[in-house]
């Protein structure tokens, strides 16, 4: 008997704002625990929220970037349960009248709807002890920091469908400067709703709400056994119970947190302290004029102008920072392949080495330019092109300084070219013996031992044809 998961995402953002959603602590990350605080994040008694216009500005341009319906009006509501690390025991969140509703994001198996896009107020943070385990402490710093929570329609089939919707949906809130979507840092969490039906069934499975899932590979780790889980249940001939599961990273399983609760359990009210959000078209085209274009359109356009692969446009735009850093490189030196492959080849993979962002490295787009042109012209060879790359990355000296300090600049006549490759031949008689009968890739050998010999300065093309001529007798003066 054959089944298929539906699965359904809760995705909570902490958006990209100085102060927290309804009061002015700050929100920065990493600070003492307890020291961004304050008499309304901490919920005592006689205060009053303000709500943070930043925070509705950020959740209305993801709303447009996803094709939502945005509400004219929406309300506050008061969701009351008792946690821990909610210090109000209520949390100020949006339930019957949402922000937006009605979006979409578009994946490899088709276009995945989104329910709601709505506000709220994220809660503590709980730090559990590390030995005897038998009492926690509670961080507010993270209580009231702004939450945008996007929630799918059930249309996801798959986990590896499940990772590719969240990272899409990453891409297009890092690219519009909404969050910095960290799930190291917990600014990107993700809560999954999952069921298991037979296939060719309309009606949905029991639902099993997954918490804790902080990372792509916990998300695919988290959705695969508990589809399994469900799966082998109903084989059984078991029952499927609504509850809500915790992902055991160290275990690799799901395991039972509570009862799944529903919205009467919740006790939704309107929020008494906080008057209705009213939206006019103006607020919301002035955000819309604020939207920068999208990875999938940039990509498009690349293509399209620059003459990229797909592969290329794809790497290129996977983040904002980089696209923007190619695009101003081209400005400079219209060659976009060649600048493509110096982005995408030696200076990703020094910036990864040296754990530094492309946007903030010492390697500027002019720099790239002009190095990339200096390869292209022949004033240094590729291979000294990749040690200046790196110098410049170390020193934040430019290329020219780089190259004229260390005398890098290209050996490209015969007459210092001709006793190196000579003295090559001599000192390697086997390789020089091998390519005279026809052993080409002894060239590369000879070829390389000339680039030692001269730091990597010799021109290989002008390398090349002295060896080929000194293999045929055709020595030239």
């Amino acid at each position: 008997m054959d089944f298929e998961p539906v699965i359904g995402l809760e995705v909570h953002v902490e958006l990209a704002t100085q102060s927290k959603m309804f009061c002015s602590c700050s929100t920065a990350f990493g600070a003492p625990p307890n020291t961004q605080v304050c008499p309304v994040c901490l919920g005592l008694p006689g205060v009053l929220p303000v709500t943070n216009r930043q925070a509705i500005n950020l959740a209305i341009k993801a709303a447009l970037a996803f094709g939502c319906k945005i509400s004219s009006s929406s309300r506050f509501a008061r969701k009351s349960y008792f946690y821990p690390d909610l210090p109000k025991n209520y949390q100020i969140s949006q339930y019957e009248e949402p922000l937006a509703t009605e979006g979409s994001l578009e994946i490899a198996s088709g276009e995945i709807g989104l329910r709601r896009i709505h506000l709220e107020e994220d809660a503590g943070k709980l730090i559990h002890a590390e030995r005897n385990g038998d009492f926690s402490l509670i961080d507010f710093n993270r209580a009231g920091i702004p939450l945008m929570e996007i929630v799918t329609q059930p249309a996801l089939r798959s986990p590896e469908d499940a990772v590719e919707f969240l990272q899409k949906l990453r891409q297009v809130l890092r690219y519009l400067e909404i969050s910095d979507c960290s799930m190291e840092e917990g600014s990107l969490r993700c809560d999954a709703n999952v069921s298991v039906r037979k296939i060719g069934e309309q009606i949905l499975g029991t639902k099993v709400e997954v918490k804790n899932l902080n990372s792509f590979r916990s998300v695919r780790k988290a959705l695969t056994f508990e589809i399994d889980r469900q799966t082998r249940l109903l084989l059984e001939g078991k029952e499927i119970f609504q509850e809500t599961r915790l992902w055991n990273e160290n275990r690799a399983v799901t395991e039972t947190m509570r009862g799944k609760e529903e919205a009467h359990d919740y006790r939704y009210f309107p929020e008494p302290d906080l008057r209705p959000l009213m939206l006019t078209q103006e607020d919301v085209d002035r955000v819309r004029s604020e939207l920068v274009e999208l990875p999938e359109v940039r990509k498009k356009r690349f293509i399209a102008e620059y003459h990229l692969s797909s592969y290329e446009a794809t790497v290129l735009t996977a983040e904002k920072e980089v696209a923007d850093y190619f695009e101003t490189a081209t400005k400079l030196y219209p060659q976009p392949k060649i600048l493509a492959n110096w982005i995408m080849g030696e200076l990703a993979a020094l910036v990864r080495e040296e754990k530094l962002d492309i946007g903030n490295q010492p390697v500027t787009p002019s720099f790239l330019a002009e190095l990339a042109k200096m390869v292209e012209n022949g004033i240094i060879t590729r291979l000294a092109g990749k040690d200046v790359l790196r110098e410049c990355l170390k020193t934040g000296r430019s290329p020219a300084t780089i190259v004229s300090e260390a005398e890098l600049a290209q050996v490209a006549d015969r007459g210092s070219l001709e006793p190196i490759v000579l003295e090559v031949i001599t000192e390697n008689k086997k390789a020089w013996n091998d390519f005279q009968h026809g052993t080409e890739k002894a060239l590369g050998f000879l070829m390389g031992q000339v680039m030692r010999k001269t730091k990597g300065r010799a021109n290989p093309k002008l390398v090349e044809q002295l060896i080929r001529e000194h293999r045929h007798g055709k020595q030239e003066n």
